[in-house]
């Protein structure tokens, strides 16, 4: 039996401009953090005496005996990729629901990948990783998402993304002071709006309106050279400075579709800013699910008040990325 562990994503900037249609053909960057709510994996060989070959737990359990009966796209493709032969149960448990925009599913494929080549006896790189997740969910299942979360969940930590052309896929860790790290952290708001959303159906809205959005894709990529100047300034003018061009982020985002936004994610935004944040935004493809707001912790009651019909989350970073947490050799 195996356990992986792997992180959920915040991304900053640049958001969008991870997608291939875009990168491809002009280059992109995101800038994103992994966060300290994770999903678990846990994996096994099933022995052969059940009168199901497969054995899969997540929001509903299937027992099926065909690969291609298997309804959960990422782990019957996860399967057909890694070409599993065995019978084999797999559950996923996680901190934090599903379609709430942290990048849950990457985080699953990232999760059930590594768990299944362990089993194979296969060690996989940080990147190997990110790159097999990525292939899954953009050529097998065919998902509208870009290239960022697969390689937040599997590397971890504070990093900039910088996507080709032609160039493929860089990594570069976040420098940043300590104080300035703890400054940032400190001023970090999430709030759980309890709308839980397809992100593939905003994606999809997204990626037909990629040629029209090109300039605001271009604007979002500058935000990432901006804010990691801002992170690099190390003074706590300069951070919350970053968290002011969350709020341009945000209104640039928000113009890529109107399923990016909803009235009750704008009614929340504007009351967290009237209580005192300087910049925020729905987090992930967007139309619901968490939302991160940039504030001094001096106002963090102010909206904690103000926003008293939602749930405060509190998230710190974290450095792991996608690992193993147990690992027993199966006697079957």
């Amino acid at each position: 039996m195996i356990i992986t562990r792997t992180p959920y994503r915040v991304s900053f900037f640049g958001g969008g401009s991870d997608f291939p249609q875009y990168y491809e053909k002009y280059g992109g960057a995101a800038l994103s953090c992994t966060i300290n709510k994770y999903s678990y994996i846990h994996c096994r060989d099933l022995p052969p005496y059940f009168d199901h070959k497969y054995r899969l737990r997540y929001f509903q359990t299937e027992r099926v005996n065909s690969l291609n009966d298997i309804c959960h796209p990422s782990i019957r493709e996860c399967l057909r990729f890694c070409a599993y032969t065995h019978g084999v149960e797999v559950l996923h448990s996680g901190d934090i629901p599903a379609m709430t925009g942290i990048g849950s599913s990457s985080s699953f494929t990232v999760g059930l990948l590594l768990a299944l080549r362990s089993l194979q006896g296969v060690m996989m790189t940080k990147r190997q990783l990110a790159l097999d997740a990525i292939h899954v969910e953009q050529c097998m299942i065919k998902e509208h998402v870009g290239s960022q979360d697969q390689y937040a969940a599997a590397f971890g930590g504070f990093n900039r993304f910088d996507f080709g052309p032609g160039k493929g896929i860089f990594v570069s860790p976040v420098a940043i002071k300590k104080n300035a790290f703890d400054y940032l952290q400190n001023n970090l708001f999430f709030l759980f709006s309890g709308v839980s959303r397809f992100s593939t159906d905003i994606q999809a809205d997204f990626t037909l309106k990629i040629q029209a959005n090109t300039a605001q894709l271009d604007d979002m990529v500058a935000l990432v050279d901006e804010a990691q100047s801002l992170l690099n300034g190390g003074e706590e003018r300069h951070i919350d400075n970053f968290g002011r061009l969350l709020h341009t982020a945000w209104q640039i985002k928000k113009s890529f579709s109107k399923k990016i936004s909803s009235e009750l994610t704008d009614a929340i935004y504007a009351k967290a800013m009237e209580a005192g944040a300087l910049g925020g935004k729905v987090c992930g493809a967007g139309g619901g699910g968490f939302m991160m707001f940039y504030a001094q912790p001096e106002y963090h009651d102010s909206l904690k008040k103000a926003l008293s019909d939602f749930l405060f989350v509190p998230v710190r970073m974290e450095n792991h990325g996608a690992h193993i947490i147990f690992y027993t050799k199966d006697d079957n």
